[in-house]
């Protein structure tokens, strides 16, 4: 599929290069021809202007602002030589001249030809419409063909044949969906079967699911399977700052459609025109916004009318926030999720990505897909261009096992920041701190396995991290899990109080994050013995772009609020004190393990776990996590 560019007429530059030539005569005209073509005066000095004056030879004088002209004595009666000077500031210079008997009067008004009165009439509009050509073919008007291309679609056409098309074979991971989406690809192509039996294909498909996760990809496969034209456009290039112009884009982009139908026309983030009219404000009048999705509105149920074949393909991260207009069946008929993929999914797109890279005789994308709970399919192809870019720069032919893995370290902690050096008694409270993470993390429930325990400094505040990566996939956490987690997070400061008996602000971000983690469980899960299970949350959460800490509450009497607090410091309470015991009963095993990190900076592999394998209880090992942690 590629792009087909439509040529620009050279009409408009055409015009605009003559208008331009004929304001350059004008400005010539009127600035050489009188000088060219009129009579030429002799210029004399001011003072002998006055001399001549008073000498009586002069007999009149016509005075101007910037010249004056006068008239000598001629011999025998005969008009004299006309001479001019330049006008000196002088209120003297009336009386002079009528004391010495000189007619004088001011200046007459230049006397312009008729072709110069024409011009003075026609070539200032002229310069105007110059000016407008001038930056309409530079795009300031919308295009090159000015105002009339402000309501023209901006979206872009793929056709079939012109260079590499993406098909079904190019996606993975998304399996449901494409399953779906196959009957779109069948009906353009022989739409007879369908309609021999009664049968209607949606108008619209609407592709949900969160960033990154393959939904553009998927539209372009539908159209490059079917063959058939591809408009794409984005929701936002339909709203420009005059009012009508995105729906008159709208009604531009399905009259394109409809002459090369059977067609796909790909509206991404649809959000960006198809929020809900109840939640922005506005109820008619000019908002733009609502004209736009109005006029989409109207299309979506007319173009289907004759027999012209075109299909919208829509795709957003927001579904909670679209228009119910939007989304009832004879328009968006269809919802297709396009989610995280799977363990088998994440395996089938890192194949997919390894294709453009070579890969070392040691990689197993089983093993990395393992590691990768919670990726998208973009995280992933970052995933693989980034285990590139680490073999490159250490000047390796291939990439290998331990470049992944790096990779993936760098995507969930982020850099590593070796420039940021510590002195040694932070050091040590680091270490100590990763270290209380691990042990807690080992032997608590819903942490995952820990990896690896680094003091080297990543991202932009995390001194040390301590990575822990799930066995398996998971979709539910039962309140175990979570309080294990929430442990977890304390682990580093409870081995601060243990071993120097204070705190630092090291554990702010864990202190945080535990705290949400015990809001949610109280006013989201209802996972409390005082309150029941009710929800106190403010708001619909979104849906694909999750927000990590709790909501707002809900509006609740003084006394709930007092009730949420303490259920919320009580889970917290608890699992500090969880965190407290499991350091407690291993003390030896922190000391040990802080020492070898304080000599090694890093720990991992093996000999981590076979040191994590002397923690106890040894009955409250984990039972996996649904992402990847990274505790700081």
């Amino acid at each position: 599929m590629a792009i087909k560019d439509q040529p620009r007429p050279p009409r408009a530059r055409l015009v605009s290069n003559i208008l331009l030539l004929l304001s350059s005569a004008f400005l010539l005209v009127n600035l050489f021809l009188p000088n060219l073509f009129g009579p030429r005066i002799p210029q004399v000095p001011y003072s002998l202007f006055i001399h001549q004056v008073q000498q009586q030879e002069v007999t009149s004088v016509y005075v101007g602002q910037n010249q004056i002209q006068y008239q000598l004595k001629g011999e025998d009666g005969k008009p004299g030589q006309v001479l001019s000077t330049t006008p000196i500031f002088d209120l003297e210079l009336p009386k002079l001249l009528e004391s010495k008997g000189v007619e004088f009067a001011a200046a007459p008004p230049p006397k312009n030809g008729w072709f110069t009165s024409l011009l003075g009439w026609v070539i200032p509009p002229l310069i105007f419409v110059a000016v407008y050509q001038f930056f309409a073919r530079r795009g300031g008007f919308g295009g090159p063909q000015g105002a009339l291309s402000i309501t023209k679609s901006k979206a872009r056409v793929y056709v079939e044949g012109e260079s590499a098309k993406t098909t079904f074979k190019d996606v993975a991971g998304v399996e449901e969906a494409k399953t779906e989406l196959v009957e779109i690809v069948e009906f353009l192509k022989t739409p007879e079967r369908f309609t021999q039996i009664g049968a209607r294909i949606p108008k619209g498909v609407l592709l949900v699911g969160p960033p990154g996760t393959g939904k553009t990809l998927l539209a372009k496969a539908v159209a490059g399977e079917a063959g058939v034209p591809f408009f794409s456009i984005s929701g936002s290039e339909f709203v420009e700052l005059f009012v009508g112009a995105g729906a008159a884009r709208v009604r531009d982009l399905f009259e394109q459609a409809k002459k090369q139908a059977p067609c796909i026309i790909f509206i991404d983030e649809l959000d960006a025109i198809g929020k809900s009219r109840s939640s922005n404000g506005f109820y008619g009048g000019n908002d733009e916004r609502e004209q736009t999705l109005n006029q989409l509105l109207t299309e979506m149920d007319g173009f289907a009318a004759g027999s012209a074949t075109v299909i919208v393909l829509a795709a957003t991260n927001r579904p909670e926030s679209l228009d119910p207009a939007l989304l009832r069946p004879g328009r968006f008929d269809r919802q297709v999720l396009v989610d995280r993929p799977d363990l088998a999914g994440r395996e089938a797109i890192l194949k997919i990505h390894a294709q453009k890279v070579k890969l070392g005789a040691d990689v197993d994308l089983r093993a990395i897909a393992t590691r990768t709970p919670g990726f998208a399919g973009a995280d992933l192809a970052n995933l693989i261009n980034e285990a590139a870019l680490l073999a490159a720069r250490n000047r390796r032919e291939a990439v290998a096992q331990a470049d992944l893995a790096e990779a993936i370290e760098r995507v969930v902690a982020g850099l590593e920041k070796k420039s940021r050096v510590l002195n040694d008694k932070e050091k040590k409270i680091v270490a100590y701190h990763e270290v209380g993470h691990a042990l807690v993390g080992y032997a608590m429930p819903g942490g995952g396995q820990v990896e690896k325990i680094s003091i080297v400094p990543r991202g932009m505040a995390a001194l040390g991290y301590t990575l822990q990566l799930p066995t398996e996939d998971r979709f539910l956490m039962d309140e175990a899990e979570l309080r294990g987690q929430i442990a977890t997070l304390l682990g580093g400061r409870s081995a601060e109080e243990i071993v120097f008996g204070s705190i630092t602000t090291g554990a702010a971000n864990d202190l945080q994050r535990a705290t949400d983690l015990a809001e949610r469980m109280v006013t989201t899960y209802g996972m409390s013995q005082v309150l029941g299970p009710l929800a106190y949350q403010q708001g619909q959460q979104a849906m694909f772009l999750g927000n990590e800490g709790a909501n707002p509450r809900r509006m609740v009497s003084e006394q709930t609020a007092q009730d949420i607090d303490k259920e919320v410091k009580e889970i917290v309470e608890t699992a500090h004190r969880q965190a407290l015991d499991i350091i407690q009963q291993n003390r030896e095993l922190l000391e040990t393990i802080a020492n070898q990190l304080l000599e090694t900076e890093v720990i991992e592999g093996d000999k981590l776990h076979s040191l994590l394998n002397q923690v106890q209880p040894a009955h409250l090992l984990n039972n996996g996590s649904a992402k990847p942690i990274a505790a700081s």
